[in-house]
């Protein structure tokens, strides 16, 4: 299918959601004919290059529709680092903005049915797990292994019962890659899992790999695994590492 053409949209309202997190809802006009039911999917912002170059592409996941608006949450950066040109445009953003964005693309949906279910990310990718979390059957058990920058950035999520939600805090997100890995690891019978999704920094997506993939053996059946991102290099790099993972067949 040929690729819809991009839309321009108004932010309608931007907030702080905890100290790391920030939502920015998009809609107006340029909503009109929005496929509808793309909660967990993700969009491209196409930001102004500085320079006068062709815009600037970055992904993020939608956290929820609704007829008026998308919600689009921002992994903030930490006070060390410096902000990327999409996290400085929503911490600016104020209703009546436009930006141009392209998508929507799908989501990665788990598998019907009760689980048992694991989940791994971190922050960025907290509104895709939400919205996965918030789509389990009510019977649903499981685990959900989730990495914040700061105890004030745990989020109540809309989950069943039978799931439970494991924090980590580390406020050097993705300087220590082994964190959800090891914390995985912790867990009891996770040979008997029904399916496991993990989204996170690219090198702690690769321990969490070995550790499902090559020591469980966990096929394409029972896992999702991606990075969303690498510590120290901008999206169009990551790409770049991410497609050289994939060709030495990770």
């Amino acid at each position: 299918m040929a690729r819809p053409e991009p839309r321009i949209l108004k932010v309608i309202d931007s907030m702080r959601l905890t100290p790391n997190m920030h939502r920015v809802i998009l809609g107006g006009d340029g909503l009109a004919g929005f496929p509808a039911e793309r909660s967990g999917g993700y969009v491209k912002l196409m930001l102004p290059d500085a320079g006068g170059g062709r815009p600037l592409m970055r992904t993020y996941s939608i956290r929820s529709q609704s007829e008026t608006g998308i919600a689009i949450d921002f992994a903030l950066h930490g006070p060390d680092e410096d902000s990327g040109p999409a996290t400085s445009w929503a911490l600016e953003a104020q209703a009546g903005d436009l930006i141009r964005l392209g998508g929507p693309g799908d989501a990665k949906p788990l598998p019907t049915g009760r689980g048992p279910f694991l989940l791994v990310g971190d922050m960025t990718a907290l509104p895709a797990i939400s919205v996965n979390l918030e789509g389990l059957p009510a019977d649903a058990t499981g685990d959900a292994i989730l990495l914040v920058r700061d105890e004030e950035d745990k989020q109540t999520l809309a989950k069943p019962d039978g799931v439970t939600v494991h924090w980590l805090v580390d406020a050097e997100l993705g300087a220590h890659p082994a964190l959800l890995a090891d914390a995985a690891r912790q867990l009891p019978a996770v040979e008997e899992l029904a399916y496991a999704w993990v989204a996170c920094e690219f090198e702690a997506m690769k321990l969490l790999r070995q550790f499902l993939r090559v020591e469980q053996g966990f096929g394409p059946d029972r896992l999702y695994i991606s990075s969303y991102w690498k510590r120290g290099l901008i999206e169009d790099d990551h790409k770049q590492v991410k497609r050289a993972d994939a060709e030495a067949g990770g």
